[in-house]
């Protein structure tokens, strides 16, 4: 089984890296996701099938505030990724589908337009999956991205995923079906002397 800490635990410690640190998504995010969010619509609309349900601050609130649940009820944990010196929001990176008998879950993620292609999603994906493989004793991760995402697929194999297949018209986003490459990573994949980069 997982073991998932309560959030009030991280929000007083939260996962800190070089650059960036991840703390628990909550209402108190909803101002600056729903910034993010509006400001990178073009940005993100292509790959990301809820974009378009974001439609204002109210919406983005009750995300976040459901996130908060989710977390506490073991289904999801969503981390708000901010810069370590500005605190400025920069995009959430996740842990969905939980599965707890198979001690398995789905990495996901998103940047704002701003901070895309610098590192930072890289680093925040490596500290959540350290996170997830020695805090919650976690199996399995899979991560999907859609064939002609380049950016995330570049990120997927920087964190050094193995590549399973392809998904054929997995989502259908902004009018049109997505394939999606599945990935994963175990935790016999990795050696205590490789640790993943953060760049």
């Amino acid at each position: 089984m997982l073991t998932i800490p309560a959030r009030s635990e991280i929000r007083t410690r939260p996962v800190v890296g070089k650059r960036v640190f991840l703390s628990p998504l909550e209402g108190a995010d909803a101002r600056d996701m729903w910034a993010a969010v509006d400001g990178s619509r073009a940005h993100l609309y292509p790959w990301l099938p809820w974009v378009p349900f974001v439609v204002d601050y109210d919406s983005t609130y009750r995300f976040a505030d459901a996130s908060a649940a989710d977390w506490e009820q073991g289904r999801a944990c969503r981390f708000a990724i901010r810069d370590n010196t500005s605190r400025s929001f920069l995009g959430v990176v996740s842990l969905e589908s939980v599965q707890h008998p198979h001690r398995s879950c789905e990495l996901g993620y998103w940047l704002r337009k701003e901070v895309a292609r610098a590192g930072y999603m890289t680093e925040a994906s490596s500290l959540l999956i350290e996170w997830v493989f020695a805090r919650l004793g976690a199996h399995r991760i899979r991560v999907a991205a859609a064939t002609g995402n380049h950016a995330s697929l570049a990120v997927i194999r920087r964190l050094g995923f193995h590549f399973e297949g392809i998904a054929r018209q997995a989502e259908f986003c902004a009018g049109r079906w997505l394939d999606h490459a599945i990935w994963s990573l175990l935790s016999t994949d990795r050696q205590a002397d490789q640790p993943i980069p953060s760049r």
